[in-house]
């Protein structure tokens, strides 16, 4: 099966010295220390239930994935982690706080 290329618009070169460079920004993740979430209740677009959601996460999709992860399953809900803001279904403020504050991130409730 053939490779894939990042970038579909490209196929195919027959300059020896072109180099494939990449559009997409390289984001350095802060530490947890460095870090500002902001944490809330939101109902809004979501036919009046709620959700718990974090933002104001600096860094990689990968460690957000992963940090929402963990948060999900000390949870015990379902939720996602996209585009910077990890969603946690439910009213889960107090707990993820607790969750974020032992983890080493700076945080604060909002609302």
């Amino acid at each position: 099966m053939a490779k894939k290329n990042k970038d579909s618009r490209i196929v195919y070169s027959t300059n020896a010295e072109y180099r494939y460079e990449s559009d997409e920004e390289v984001v350095e993740t802060l530490s947890p220390e460095k870090q500002n979430l902001l944490i809330r209740l939101d109902r809004k677009k979501r036919k009046g239930k709620q959700v718990t959601l974090i933002t104001g996460f600096t860094g990689s999709n990968d460690i957000l994935k992963e940090l929402g992860k963990t948060l999900k399953s000390k949870c015990g809900v379902g939720g996602s982690a996209k585009d910077g803001e990890i969603i946690i279904q439910g009213d889960f403020r107090e707990k993820v706080q607790l969750l974020l504050s032992s983890m080493g991130y700076r945080c604060k409730v909002s609302g």
